[in-house]
């Protein structure tokens, strides 16, 4: 499966609540998506998603 994988460098926009790739190629360091707290709500083929970081660095994703 080829999906686009988000950049280091890819920041959110504030006015949008999403994120804005700079470059597909290289992988988005989770520090980055967690930057607003400890989870994270991904809109997928019109599903909603919840990706959460738990106290001891898991990532947990659920629908």
């Amino acid at each position: 499966m080829n999906k686009p994988i988000l950049s280091p460098e890819a920041t959110l926009d504030k006015n949008k609540d999403h994120f804005i790739m700079s470059d597909r190629g290289k992988p988005i360091y989770s520090d980055t998506l967690f930057s607003h707290g400890d989870e994270v709500f991904i809109q997928h083929h019109g599903a909603q998603y919840r990706l959460r970081r738990t106290r001891n660095g898991k990532l947990i994703l659920t629908k």
